[in-house]
C-alpha cells in the first residue's frame, strides 16, 4: 500500500503580510511627497535668490551629503532605541526644515533647510530596517521592493501637487514648502497613532558594534574583477543621471524660459517613464536579452538622451513671458508686505521675441531615451552584481552599491554646477553624454558572459 502524496501547501513564511508593512509604505510615501514636492522648483528657488550655477550645485548637494552621514547614524539609533522613536524624532527634523524653506528670505535660510533635511531624510534606513523586522527571508525582497515602489509613486506625484500648489498660489514658490510641510506633519500623525514598533526592546543592542562597511571594504570591492568595474558604472552613471535630474530645471529655465509650474510636468513626464521601466518592462527586457547587455542598453540610451537634451533649440515655450518671470522669481525672494528686491539674477533668461513650441517638443523627446536609460540602470547593475557574488556577500555588496550611489548624488550637482557656470547650460550634458559613451566602450570590452548566462543557455 502506498502511502498517500502530501500536499504542497504554501506557508505563512512564504507570503508577504501586508498588513504589517502597509502603514511603513504609506509613511514612507508620504514622507516623499514631501521631498518630491521641492525636487522640481528647488534650483528656480534658489535662482530668485541671485544664486549662481555654481552655488545650486552646492545647494543640490546639500540633501545627499547630509543624509550619507545620516543614514548610518539613524539605522544604528533604532537598533539601540526602536524603529518607531527614530521615524518620528527624524520627521519632525522634516517639517522643521520644510517649513524653514517656506520661510526662507535669505540663500542661507535655503542651505540650512536642505542640511536639516537632508539629515532626517536619511531615515529611509530606519524605514528599511523596520521592513525587514516584518518579513521573513523569502518575504524581504518583495517587502523591501515597496520602499522603491513607494519613490516611483512619488516621484509621479509629488509634482503633480507641486504644480497644483503653484498654479493655486499664482507660482509663489514658497507655498509648495508649506504643502510639504502638511505632508510631513501627516507623516508624523501617522507614525504616532499607526505605526506598531517592529523592534522590540528584548532584541535592541544585540546585532554586531561595528559596522560591516567601511572605505576599505570599498576598495577591496573595486579590486575585484568580477565587479569592480560594475561598482564603475553604478557610481559613474549616476553622476551623470544624478547630476540631469538636479540640473534639468535650471536648463529649462535659461534654455526654453520654464518657471517651476512647467518643470512639475516635466519631472511628472520622466517619472512616469522611469516608473513604467522599472515596474514592468525592465523584468521583461532582462529575462529576454540578460542583465549584460541590459546595462549596454542603458548606458547608450542614457547617452543619447542626454545628448539630444544638449541639443534642444533654445526657444521659449509660447506662453512665455522674461518680464513676466522676472517678477515671479523676483516675488519669491519677499515675504508678504516687502519690498521686491532689485538684485539680478545669476541665470541668465531667454528674451520672448521668438517663442515657439520646437524647443519644448525637442526636450520631451530627449527625456524618453534619457529616462529609459536612468531606469533601466541602477537595477540592472544591481542585479548583475548579486548573480556575480557569492550569496552570503550580496547584502554587503549591494551596502556598497548604495555607498557609491549616495557618494554620487552628493558630487553630481557640484560637478554639473560648475560646468554648467564655466562652459553654458548645454555643457553638462554633454559632458555626461561623453562620459557615458565612453563607459559603454570599456562596459562592452570588460564585462564578459558570466555563469548566469552560461547557466542560462540551452545544452
Amino acid at each position: 500500500m502506498t502511502s498517500p502524496t502530501p500536499v504542497v501547501t504554501a506557508s505563512a513564511d512564504d507570503k508577504l503580510d501586508f498588513k504589517k508593512v502597509l502603514p511603513i509604505f504609506v509613511i514612507v510615501l508620504i514622507d516623499l511627497l514631501g521631498l518630491t514636492i521641492i525636487i522640481p522648483l528647488l534650483p528656480l528657488y534658489a535662482t530668485s535668490f541671485g544664486a549662481s550655477p555654481m552655488t545650486i550645485g552646492l545647494l543640490g548637494a546639500a540633501y545627499p551629503v547630509m543624509q550619507f552621514i545620516g543614514a548610518p547614524l539613524l539605522g544604528r539609533l533604532s537598533d539601540r532605541y526602536g524603529r518607531k522613536p527614530i521615524l518620528l524624532v527624524s520627521q519632525v527634523g522634516t517639517l522643521i526644515g520644510f517649513l524653514v524653506l517656506g520661510f526662507a528670505n535669505t540663500l542661507w535660510l535655503l542651505f540650512l533647510a536642505r542640511l536639516i533635511d537632508g539629515l532626517s531624510g536619511a531615515n529611509i534606513s530606519t524605514a528599511q530596517a523596520a521592513i525587514s523586522d516584518s518579513t521573513t527571508e523569502k518575504t524581504r525582497t518583495q517587502g523591501l521592493g515597496l520602499i522603491g515602489a513607494a519613490f516611483g509613486l512619488g516621484f509621479i506625484i509629488g509634482p503633480v501637487i507641486a504644480f497644483a500648489a503653484l498654479a493655486l498660489s499664482g507660482n509663489d514658490y514658497r507655498v509648495p514648502a508649506f504643502v510639504a510641510a502638511l505632508f510631513s506633519a501627516l507623516s508624523i500623525v501617522l507614525t504616532w497613532v499607526w505605526f506598531q514598533e517592529t523592534h522590540p526592546a528584548e532584541k535592541r543592542g544585540l546585532g554586531p558594534s561595528k559596522s560591516a562597511f567601511s572605505l576599505g571594504a570599498m576598495v577591496d570591492a573595486l579590486r575585484r574583477p568580477e565587479v569592480g568595474l560594475l561598482l564603475v558604472l553604478m557610481f559613474a552613471q549616476q553622476i551623470a543621471f544624478g547630476g540631469f535630474e538636479q540640473l534639468l530645471a535650471l536648463f529649462t529655465l535659461t534654455s526654453l524660459g520654464l518657471n517651476a509650474s512647467g518643470n512639475a510636468v516635466v519631472f511628472v513626464f520622466v517619472g512616469v517613464i522611469v516608473v513604467a521601466v522599472q515596474g514592468g518592462l525592465i523584468g521583461r527586457w532582462s529575462r529576454a536579452i540578460g542583465d549584460r547587455k541590459l546595462i549596454y542598453l542603458g548606458l547608450a540610451t542614457l547617452a543619447l538622451g542626454l545628448a539630444l537634451t544638449a541639443l534642444t533649440p533654445r526657444q521659449p515655450v509660447p506662453w512665455y513671458s522674461q518680464a513676466g518671470l522676472q517678477a515671479e522669481l523676483s516675488a519669491s525672494r519677499t515675504l508678504p508686505g516687502a519690498t521686491p528686491p532689485t538684485q539680478s539674477l545669476a541665470i541668465p533668461l531667454p528674451n520672448d521675441t521668438q517663442t515657439g513650441w520646437l524647443g519644448l517638443a525637442w526636450l520631451l523627446v530627449a527625456m524618453i531615451p534619457a529616462s529609459i536609460g536612468g531606469g533601466i540602470l541602477q537595477p540592472s547593475i544591481n542585479s548583475l552584481i548579486t548573480k556575480r557574488v557569492d550569496a552570503t556577500e550580496r547584502g554587503g555588496m549591494l551596502g556598497i552599491s548604495s555607498a557609491f550611489l549616495s557618494g554620487a548624488n552628493a558630487l553630481a550637482p557640484l560637478i554639473g554646477g560648475v560646468i554648467f557656470q564655466g562652459f553654458g547650460a548645454a555643457a553638462p550634458f554633454w559632458a555626461w553624454a561623453a562620459t557615458l559613451a565612453l563607459l559603454l566602450a570599456a562596459a562592452w570590452v570588460a564585462i564578459k558572459p558570466g555563469q548566469e548566462e552560461l547557466a542560462a543557455r540551452p545544452a
